[in-house]
């Protein structure tokens, strides 16, 4: 209880606080009742913002690097290169119900999700504010409600649907089915479309979620329910709408359409990005500022013939633009390889801030309609998508596949090397994609990782429910292989 106490006393507090560097606008710090903050566009837009702010103000938190370092350790992308107990138990697989780390990676999506759910309520209850704000705030609220619940029904399967502020009720709630959870995502997404547009609010900077943030998600939340029709429909819709997203691949690394220059601020292939909060001595990104390292890397791509450093084919220039390398300076010498999609770890003083933290990006869009289409047996579109891809990374045009098995392998080697170190994409199809051994109760995680993880077990697909979450509410079950 006093958890969810907690965060009911923190969000007005932290939604009117934390949102000066997402719109020009004079916080309401004397404003603090819900009636209050919406009778006002500036007021109900700061309780908005202020959530895309509090997500990335600190390192080490669900929605800026935790997601993309637990499960990349999780997976077998890169490991970290101390000793960490918490990172330890990711590596290996192993995690207890004590990890702050999962702690934090439940705790926080549901303190968003309760506080996107006030939104929705004060400004669908408010009569003051002007249409556009309303339609706004309302798909900006939808679409943040949804992504936290993709996360969590990805962390730790069936989670309990919360779509209200109704503390004392919320508190004890049991868990709801991932099907049920996945058709609310859905239903908030298909929503939010309606309400937003493609223009980005505000200062047009693409900071907050539009309409095709809303519709790249929805075509990710079909693909993983293998609605497939719908996620090749959903995708297209946002490759061939707009012309505000492009593929960067222009040969000059000087020009702003080079590869290496996706992961700036506001580049063409940014769909949604995290703006900088925390700028304290010339940081970017928690990502660009932790990945890169002044001597050795603390995070090293995986090593040997499973691992992601030799993951890459000959000439792919995702490596040769997307990893970095350090070589030791003492014998044994030895070169390791790190993500170096982020080039700015810290910034000369006073220079202004180049790079924004990714969340969702255009190319995505490619890879998710050329599994729809593998899906969907349309084999040769399929392979056309990846080869969009490959083309930006220099190489030659994929043969189109004789089978689906054949081009679920293209398939997962495209998204293996383009989506490397983001967002946990790589867990995520590890243990969504079924085993290509036959057997219906594995995955490809279980063909994959015991490869280079021994001690792999089939009930580590899920995270287990924080031991604060099992204490607390009494109507919670504890994932298999926890208890």
């Amino acid at each position: 209880m006093k958890i969810i106490y907690y965060i009911l006393s923190i969000t007005l507090i932290s939604m009117m606080l934390s949102c000066k560097e997402y719109v020009e606008i004079e916080d309401p710090k004397d404003q603090l009742a819900t009636g209050t903050v919406f009778k006002s566009d500036a007021t109900a837009t700061a309780a908005m913002v202020g959530i895309y702010s509090d997500m990335n103000a600190s390192n080490y938190q669900f929605a800026n690097v935790l997601t993309t370092f637990t499960c990349a350790m999780y997976a077998d992308e890169f490991v970290y290169a101390s000793v960490l107990a918490n990172f330890d138990e990711f590596k290996n697989n192993a995690l207890t119900t004590g990890n702050g780390y999962v702690g934090l990676m439940w705790s926080s999506p549901y303190n968003f999700i309760y506080r996107s759910n006030a939104v929705i309520e004060g400004v669908t209850a408010s009569t003051t504010l002007t249409p556009a704000v309303k339609n706004q705030l309302l798909g900006e609220a939808k679409f943040m409600r949804a992504f936290c619940y993709f996360y969590l029904v990805n962390f730790f399967g069936d989670v309990p649907l919360i779509l209200d502020t109704d503390v004392l009720n919320n508190t004890s709630k049991a868990r709801t089915s991932k099907e049920e959870v996945y058709a609310s995502i859905i239903q908030d997404l298909k929503e939010a479309k309606q309400l937003l547009v493609a223009a980005y609010p505000g200062s047009a900077e693409r900071t907050r979620p539009n309409k095709t943030a809303a519709t790249l998600l929805l075509s990710r939340a079909y693909l993983y329910t293998e609605e497939y029709a719908m996620a090749e429909t959903e995708s297209a819709e946002v490759i061939e709408t707009t012309s505000q997203y492009s593929i960067l691949k222009n040969a000059d690394p000087n020009n702003a359409g080079h590869m290496t220059k996706v992961f700036l601020k506001n580049s063409n292939e940014a769909v949604w990005q995290l703006q900088v909060v925390n700028t304290l001595g010339g940081r970017n990104t928690w990502e660009g500022n932790t990945f890169i390292s002044n001597g050795s890397p603390f995070y090293r791509l995986t090593k040997g013939t499973y691992g992601l450093e030799t993951g890459f084919e000959e000439g792919d220039k995702r490596f040769s633009n997307w990893v970095g390398s350090y070589t030791t300076t003492t014998a044994p010498f030895t070169t390791h390889y790190f993500p170096y999609k982020y080039k700015v770890r810290v910034g000369a003083s006073g220079a202004a801030v180049t790079e924004y933290s990714m969340v969702l990006r255009f190319a995505e869009a490619y890879l998710i309609r050329a599994e729809a289409r593998v899906r969907l047996n349309k084999l040769s579109d399929a392979a056309n998508d990846l080869n969009i891809i490959r083309d930006r990374a220099g190489l030659p045009p994929l043969v189109v596949a004789t089978t689906p098995g054949i081009a679920m392998t293209q398939v997962e080697q495209e998204r293996r090397v383009e989506l490397f170190a983001e967002w946990g994409h790589r867990w995520f199809d590890l243990k969504r994609w079924k085993s290509v051994s036959g057997d219906p109760a594995k995955t490809r995680a279980d063909d994959i990782l015991p490869l280079s993880k021994p001690s792999w077990k089939s009930t580590a697909l899920l995270f287990p429910i924080p031991i604060e979450v099992m204490r607390t509410n009494p109507n919670m079950v504890q994932n298999p292989g926890y208890n």
